[in-house]
């Protein structure tokens, strides 16, 4: 039996899943050409919104720990595992990747991607360095806006939205309205 295809639609702020305001956008199966969800094209407001919930959320989570920060991610990176088959079904319905490369490519190459940036954080990577007589300070700076294309969803998602939380940062995410039921699904 084939994975359901994401019925998830609207925006996620704060925490909470919400319809948004003004016009909706039609997500279309390039394979049947049939409508398989609408989603809110979002405005000024959900912008403003989004941003906010973004800064208020950066004050906690530019605070967090290395090891918690790594620790969300792989939590992130196992339930991306978790839903591989929704992912690649979701992926394949929306932009018309074959299953096969959505199952092997689009929805498992992110799960490794989230994985290298753990893995690089908690071990290599030094948010402090002593260069000469200076001190070299890699700090959270806010919160960072993701735009991203519809050819790979997932893959540009966590490319983009993974390494700004081990940063330290907050994000707000602008996927592409081609294809964006994966970016519902991922959050």
């Amino acid at each position: 039996m084939a994975a359901p295809v994401t019925s998830r639609t609207g925006h996620v702020i704060d925490g909470q899943q919400i319809a948004g305001g003004g016009e909706t956008i039609d997500v279309v199966n390039p394979a049947t050409d049939t409508v398989i969800a609408a989603v809110p094209a979002g405005t000024a407001a959900d912008v403003d919104a989004a941003v906010r919930a973004a800064n208020k959320a950066f004050v906690s989570w530019s605070q967090t720990s290395v090891d918690e920060r790594v620790a969300v991610i792989r939590r992130i990176s196992a339930e991306l595992g978790a839903r591989r088959d929704e992912m690649a079904a979701t992926i394949t319905a929306e932009m018309g990747s074959p299953i096969s490369f959505s199952l092997n490519v689009q929805a498992s190459l992110p799960i490794a991607v989230a994985n290298g940036v753990a893995d690089l954080i908690d071990g290599e990577f030094s948010f402090s360095e002593e260069i000469g007589n200076s001190l070299v300070l890699r700090e959270p700076i806010g919160v960072v806006g993701c735009i991203t294309p519809w050819n790979y969803p997932l893959h540009q998602i966590v490319a983009k939205v993974v390494p700004a939380l081990a940063a330290g940062n907050t994000v707000v995410l602008k996927p592409s309205e081609i294809s964006p039921l994966t970016a519902g699904l991922f959050m």
